[in-house]
Parts: C-alpha cells; structure tokens; sequence
C-alpha cells in the first residue's frame, strides 16, 4: 500500500473510542498525517503491519493508538501480570519518550491499564524485576538489551508475555544497524506467535527484510513515502519546508562564526550537531561557560548531552528541561538525529558533518516536522566543498550556499581561556580534538573527508587548545598555524579541589619515584595508514584469487 494523500480528521478516518479520541485532541494532533491514516485502520483489523516512513511523520500515534484500542477490548478483564503489549525501541531517549506518549492515554477508570520502561543507565535489573513482581505491568516499554535481559531474568514476566496481542518493533533498520539482531531473536522467542506485529522503519534494508520473515505473519506492507506537496517534495528525501544551507569557512574561523551565528537567535530553539561525544562535552561545556560569562548579551539556554553523566540523569535533562522551553540550544552528538521528536526546533546546526550520509537527512530531519517551517546549517571547509554536490547527488537534498558569518567578538580566545583557568576544561579539549581526528579518519566518504588535508596547527587552533597533542596522525613537522599558549602547562590547576589534590599527590609520587625505566613498545600507528594497508593486502588477495582461477 502506497500512501499519498493529505492529512485527514480523526473521526473520519476510524472507528476510535471516545476517550482515545479525548486524548489526542487533548495532546494537540487535530488531523492524522497520512502514515497514520495508511497504518492505523489497517493494524485495527488484527493485520500484521511493515511501516517505511519519512523521519518526522508521526509515526509513534500510528502505533499507539491502534494498540491502546486492542487493549481496551480487556477492560475489566486484566490482570496485573498480564502483559498484552511490547514496544521495542533502539535508545534509551527514544524509549522514554514512546512511553511518556503511552502513559498519556492511560486512565484510572477509563483505560485503566499499568505500563513500565525497560531502559539501562536508570537503576539496577534486578529493581525492574522486583517492580513487575510486585506490581505488575500490561504494556512494557524498552530498549532490547534491557527487555531481553528481563525476561531471561524473570519468570513471572515470561509468564506474563504469554498474554501479548501486540509487538511493536519501531525504528527497526536502526535497531538492526545497532546490531540487536541475536537481543530481538531472543525476545521473539519468549513471546507467542500468535500476536499482531507492527514493523516500523524509515528505510526498508534486506536486514529488515530478513527480520519481517522471521517475526510476521502476512504483513501489510505500508509505504509513505510521498507525503503532501505542501510537506515533502516526491523529488527530494528532505521536507519542502526545510531549508538547507552550508557554510565554507576557514578552520580557525569556524568557532567564531558559530558562536555569532547562534548569539544572534537568542529566541529560537537550535539543535546543534557534533561527531563525538568529546566534542560535545568539550564544546558544550565551554559554550555554556561563555554563555553564563556574558548572560547579559545572550540569554541562552543551553544542554550538552554528554556519555559523563550518568543515564537517568542524561534522559531526565533531556525530557524534564529541554522539551517545555522556546528558545535554546541543545548540544548533541547522532544519538538525537533519530527517533526523538523534539518540538518547534527552529535550526539545526551541523558543526561536523555526519560520519555517513543518510545521518545528514535525518539530522536535518529534527526539524521542519509536521509541516513547519525549519532550516538546517552545515559547516564545512572549503577542502570540503564537493560534499555538497554528493549530499545533494545521494541524498537528493538541495543546499543553498550561505554567506561566511563574520563576527565582532573573538570567540575562540574565550574558549581558550577556559582552559587556562581550568585543568578540566584544558583536558576536555585534548581528547575533543583526538577524537575528532580519529573520527575524521574513519569517515565513510574518505575521498572527500582525507586527514592528509587537514592542517593539524590551525585544527587545534580551532579547538582552542594549549599545546598540540602527541598522535601518531600528526608529524612534528608538518604543524604550522598553531601558537603554544605563553604559559607553564603544569601550572594549570583544577577548578575543583578535590581533583587538584589528587593530582598534586599523584606528581610528588612520581617524584619521589623518580623516572622509570622505558620499555620499548610497539609504536602506535595511524588508523589512515593501517586502512590503507588492509586496502592494499585485500587488493593483493584479490589478485592473487584471480590468477589462481
């Protein structure tokens, strides 16, 4: 089934209850979007459903309410153990906002059913399965490698999953890149074949292919692909709303004019996207620094997501701070550019370019939902350039070129202060750029994005750093466009006192020890040369292959 026509009332479309249909006037979804009006009838009528749809497309509600519905045919008849749905998703952030959506529909008398979340990084298994022993839950909401683990774990919940009518399985090519193959094999087995299972995912890959075999039975296949003329162009993977821009800048520019850049959208809500978790704990920790430095001129509101804060942390800041606000930046890492649906996102800011391209359609894709309006800015080196006509070629996404933001303030010198002031913040810096040169190195299209063409000096100069770090990457001497901070690097003390003392302890130990002895080690080697190398032994085997036959 192909999907192409226009958004469509609630009640004319389907047969729902009065209290779903309460609910979503309540959340605000006044018409259903065209994946809704293909799915949602259809997965009523007890039919196995395969779902490709556009990122943005609202395909949470198209699962949801057609499950809500299958359950409220057992009001009254429920016991607490019994559990009639399962919904797989593949990140925690994800998973915590299906069952915020779930929990929505829920009511005491009504629709008086129990649901849990199944995520890791929020407490200990063994809590989760002491929850549902004692409580109950008719709808688990969850990550695999946690779901998995609780039903190999917990027989009262394998007994419970006897009861299932529902399995949803959303964002599944995701789920599969992430490589949950063997988790979702396990899952599947523990549950009872004869269940309603509905597929979900933006692209239809042979993995998902293989997986819809295996888990479904009959399945309707639905494709949206075309959405509104007004919404999405039949020739183009990115909403006609959206407008994409790129940036050529210099290296040692490239801070300044993203920090004018978002100093001048105080008001709006920006997306900002970088390619390692170092980086956004570097960066978004020091943003925020300037931000709070100089208050009076930005008034910003800004959240790193960084893999240093503990998990239960990280989803409660994202959901409990960002969500309700109009205007701020949340400083973030692939882990967002699917699945999560954050509100009335005005820009989304690509700081470094998606480790491949189909992350740049759905980075983009965090904006510009729905029908609103939203824009997208990549920044890129002018070394760079030629990404454009492959992104626009691949992805089938037009760019507009956007004129070189110059900027008043020099950024970066305040950036490097930070430093300066603070051992942490020199350290965070240091393993920013290390990463990034090891994630530059791996990049998927190494044609364009060649470590050989970075200039080491002025990289680090845009990262702000104090001293250039020893790598097997760079030669010593090939650093030009970088000046060494004027200043004794082991004078640099820590901001926080308990880090300082430590650190104090650790040098007198060392001197006290005195040096000790080296031993030789095999020296660390490029990852660009070590590619090249298998590259060239693999082409030799080839060869070699061929003249045999």
């Amino acid at each position: 089934l192909r999907m192409t026509s226009p958004s469509t009332s609630w009640k004319l479309v389907c047969d729902l209850s009065s209290h779903v249909l309460d609910t979503i006037t309540r959340l605000g979804f006044n018409n259903m979007t065209p994946v809704q009006v293909a799915t949602i009838p259809v997965f009523m009528r007890n039919k196995d459903v395969c779902v490709e749809a556009v990122t943005g497309s609202g395909k949470t509600l198209a699962f949801v309410v057609p499950m809500i519905e299958m359950l409220m045919k057992h009001v009254g008849t429920m016991k607490k153990h019994h559990v009639r749905a399962v919904i797989v998703s593949p990140t925690r952030e994800l998973a915590s906002q299906i069952h915020e959506v779930v929990d929505g529909f829920l009511d005491d008398e009504l629709c008086p059913f129990t649901s849990s979340l199944l995520i890791g990084g929020t407490g200990d298994i063994e809590n989760d399965i002491s929850d549902f022993t004692e409580n109950g839950s008719n709808i688990i909401v969850g990550t695999p490698g946690r779901i998995s683990f609780a039903l190999e774990k917990c027989m009262m919940l394998r007994s419970g999953v006897r009861s299932l009518e529902v399995l949803i399985l959303d964002e599944a090519d995701r789920l599969l890149d992430l490589g949950f193959h063997k988790t979702l094999s396990s899952i599947l087995g523990h549950l009872p074949k004869q269940r309603r299972t509905g597929l979900f995912s933006a692209t239809q890959t042979t993995e998902v292919e293989q997986l819809m075999k295996a888990g479904m039975r009959n399945p309707v296949k639905i494709s949206v692909k075309e959405v509104l003329k007004l919404i999405f162009s039949s020739t183009t993977k990115t909403p006609s709303t959206l407008q994409n821009y790129y940036c050529l800048c210099p290296v040692v520019a490239k801070f300044n004019s993203l920090m004018e850049f978002v100093s001048k959208r105080k008001d709006e809500k920006l997306l900002l996207f970088f390619s390692t978790c170092a980086s956004v704990d570097y960066f978004g920790r020091g943003m925020k620094g300037i931000v709070e430095s100089m208050i009076s001129c930005l008034h910003m509101w800004m959240l790193g997501v960084e893999t240093y804060l503990n998990d239960s942390h990280r989803v409660a800041k994202l959901f409990g701070g960002l969500l309700p606000i109009h205007s701020g930046i949340l400083v973030c890492t692939d882990v967002m550019a699917r699945g999560i649906d954050i509100p009335d996102v005005d820009w989304v800011l690509q700081y470094d370019p998606p480790s491949n391209a189909s992350a740049f359609v759905h980075r983009c894709g965090r904006t510009a939902r729905v029908g609103r309006q939203g824009n997208a800015l990549l920044f890129l080196l002018e070394a760079e350039a030629t990404y454009v006509d492959f992104i626009e070629i691949n992805q089938k996404a037009p760019m507009l070129v956007s004129a070189y933001v110059t900027h008043d303030t020099d950024w970066l010198s305040k950036l490097r202060g930070l430093s300066l002031k603070d051992r942490a913040a020199m350290d965070r810096g240091t393993r920013a750029f290390v990463s990034f040169v090891q994630s530059y190195a791996k990049h998927q299209c190494n044609l364009i994005f060649r470590v050989k063409d970075l200039n080491f000096g002025e990289l680090a100069t845009s990262f702000g750093l104090l001293k250039i770090p020893k790598m097997p990457e760079i030669k010593a001497n090939s650093i030009t466009g970088f000046k060494p901070a004027n200043v004794d690097i082991d004078s640099i003390k820590f901001k926080d006192k308990a880090r300082e003392k430590q650190r104090r302890l650790q040098n007198k130990r060392k001197a006290e020890e005195g040096e000790k002895p080296k031993f030789v080690s095999k020296k660390a080697k490029a990852w660009s040369g070590i590619k090249e190398k298998k590259e060239l032994r693999r082409e030799k085997k080839e060869k070699r292959k061929k003249q045999k036959e």
